[in-house]
């Protein structure tokens, strides 16, 4: 499987925005889409669709945070809950770990950490004042 490319819906009334114009940009992306796409208890969803504005902590300034999944799904309850999703690596999902040199990686680590966690910081808030949740996923709860 390609690590980028279309996605092209079995279901393209369930696809909030564009069906013609869905990108993923990793396999695990291209899973879930198949998976949003086929599953009876997803009732919309989108990729990157949604805009939400963050702080980034680099440059003090507000950026535009396009999160990977917004979801809409029935539960085994009967009830409508609606959530957004972020894939990302394991790695990057957490603050890196202190080393006793300060290499360029490292501080590229630590920059990323810190622009996502501003990232993830405004997608709850945006979750929160519309009653829905926030969740990131790694390889581990992806099973790969």
């Amino acid at each position: 499987m390609a690590y980028s490319g279309r996605f092209v819906p079995k279901n393209p009334k369930k696809y909030v925005g564009d069906p013609n114009n869905i990108i993923y940009r990793s396999s695990w992306e291209c899973k879930i889409m198949s998976w949003l796409d086929k599953n009876d208890d997803i009732l919309q969803w989108a990729s990157e669709e949604l805009i939400i504005p963050y702080l980034s902590p680099v440059d003090n300034r507000v950026h535009r945070y396009f999160p990977d999944f917004y979801v809409k799904v029935k539960d085994k309850m009967g009830e409508i809950r609606e959530m957004i999703w972020e894939i990302k690596p394991k790695k990057e999902s957490g603050p890196p770990q202190k080393r006793s040199r300060i290499t360029q990686k490292y501080i590229s680590e630590v920059v990323t950490w810190g622009v996502n966690e501003a990232k993830w910081k405004a997608a709850s808030e945006y979750c929160k004042d519309r009653g829905w949740s926030f969740h990131i996923f790694t390889e581990k709860e992806l099973g790969v």
